[in-house]
């Protein structure tokens, strides 16, 4: 199985290009075996038909010279030769006798044309350097040499059996073009839609017709594209409702704490579990929000970050440490891409406060590394378990224990996951040597995408 699947490899990861090959490979090696089997089978039949051929030459020609006139033997071997191209030489001991050229089909000649004619019957390739098939006979005493052209008793030559096997390849490789697009096309087609929904756009319904197996698939898949469509609208219904069913009372609750005549310290309390709710509302909408609807332009990163460090040092419990580059561009949404940044400093505000104080220090530090922009925003706090790393980019998930008791949903870093591949990024969580949270994202620069 290892070695099928490194063949598979070498004929390229494209399932075209792995069909056309293997196609390709059947086709060439039955031509072969089918070209060695035919010269194999064909090989005695056809050799017994050249002797057969032979005899009867040799046999009419021996009769006709020897019921000749002796005044008209000229003239006939002048005719022999100018319409049969059957040339007569008498058969000299001085002759320079070279042998018929060696093939598969000489020695079951041979042996077929002496039974005939006799066992001293000779055959040569050329005689004193004049090439053709010659083979003797007697007339009484005398021996002579009978001529023929050699392309009437050579079968098939190996250049015109590699010349039709070559043009049979040929012909069969288009055969096998046209057969692996057959066959990939349907697939090709699926591959195009699926990349339209992975992009959040809805693709052209796959035609319904071909062999029964691709009509079930595309009515399948044309049926899950539909409903996707349909349960996208569901949801974008359920959020309208959620944000004004719930944001509704939420805010008449406000006014009437506002209104109500409360001990400050309740009030507070009930208006912080207000907002608290109303935030959370909040991060539900954000992560179920659609993908594809936000706009996107170039965004001056290095801007957008000292802004959102200069309202971050506002908070009378931060302190903002901040290294960023000028000129720092990417290709984006500027609300989504400040939505990023925010989250990143309210989880560490929240999470990342330095031990055995009520304050967090933040760092922020931007630049451009080769074609990719890298953020990093990292705390002084607690830190996050190594084990836990990967967990805590789930939705609802919250490491209390870890990083502090706090409110909320706990999909804050899910969220800014979900922006950050939406930009083509990648975003990767690992804890500073010196204590707390360091996030680091990287995204494509300007002119990448």
């Amino acid at each position: 199985m290892p070695l099928i699947g490194n063949r598979l490899n070498w004929l390229g990861s494209g399932l075209f290009w792995r069909t056309f090959f293997l196609l390709a490979f059947l086709i060439a090696v039955s031509i072969m075996a089918w070209v060695a089997s035919f010269r194999i089978v064909e090989r005695t039949p056809r050799a017994q038909q050249m002797a057969a051929q032979v005899i009867s030459i040799v046999t009419i020609t021996r009769a006709a010279l020897t019921h000749s006139a002796p005044d008209l033997r000229r003239e006939l071997l002048f005719d022999l030769a100018s319409n049969e191209g059957i040339r007569i030489y008498p058969l000299e001991k001085t002759d320079v006798v070279k042998p018929p050229p060696d093939s598969g089909l000489m020695p079951v000649l041979e042996e077929s044309v002496k039974a005939r004619l006799g066992k001293d019957t000779k055959f040569a390739g050329s005689v004193n350097d004049v090439a053709g098939f010659w083979v003797s006979f007697k007339i009484d005493e005398d021996e002579y040499w009978l001529r023929l052209d050699r392309e009437r008793i050579e079968g098939v030559s190996s250049t015109q059996w590699l010349g039709l096997a070559t043009t049979t390849l040929v012909l069969s490789l288009f055969g096998a073009v046209f057969i692996s697009r057959l066959i990939n096309q349907p697939l090709a087609r699926i591959t195009t839609a699926t990349r339209y929904i992975a992009k959040g756009q809805k693709p052209q319904p796959l035609p319904e017709k071909g062999p029964a197996e691709i009509r079930e698939a595309n009515r399948s898949f044309n049926q899950m594209v539909a409903d996707l469509d349909r349960v996208e609208s569901d949801r974008a219904v359920i959020l309208a409702g959620i944000s004004h069913d719930l944001r509704t009372p939420l805010a008449r609750m406000q006014l009437e704490v506002e209104m109500a005549k409360l001990p400050d310290d309740a009030r507070q309390g009930m208006q912080s579990d207000l907002a608290q709710m109303d935030e959370i509302i909040g991060q539900f909408l954000e992560y179920a929000k659609p993908t594809d609807k936000s706009p996107v332009a170039s965004v001056d990163l290095s801007a957008l970050l000292r802004d959102c460090a200069h309202e971050a040092e506002r908070l009378p419990d931060v302190k903002v440490t901040s290294s960023i580059a000028d000129d720092v561009n990417v290709f984006g949404n500027v609300t989504d891409l400040r939505r990023v940044v925010n989250n990143l400093i309210e989880n560490a505000r929240r999470y990342g406060k330095t031990p055995e104080s009520d304050q967090t220090c933040i760092d922020i530090a931007c630049k451009a590394q080769a074609s990719m922009a890298v953020i990093e925003i990292a705390d002084r706090g607690p830190g996050v378990p190594e084990e836990e790393m990967e967990r805590l980019l789930r939705p609802f998930t919250r490491l209390d224990t870890a990083r502090g008791q706090a409110n909320g949903a706990g999909l804050g870093l899910a969220i800014v996951d979900r922006i950050v591949r939406r930009h083509h990024g990648l975003m990767k969580l690992s804890n500073n040597p010196t204590g707390g949270l360091r996030i680091r994202i990287t995204i494509p620069v300007t002119g990448i995408l």
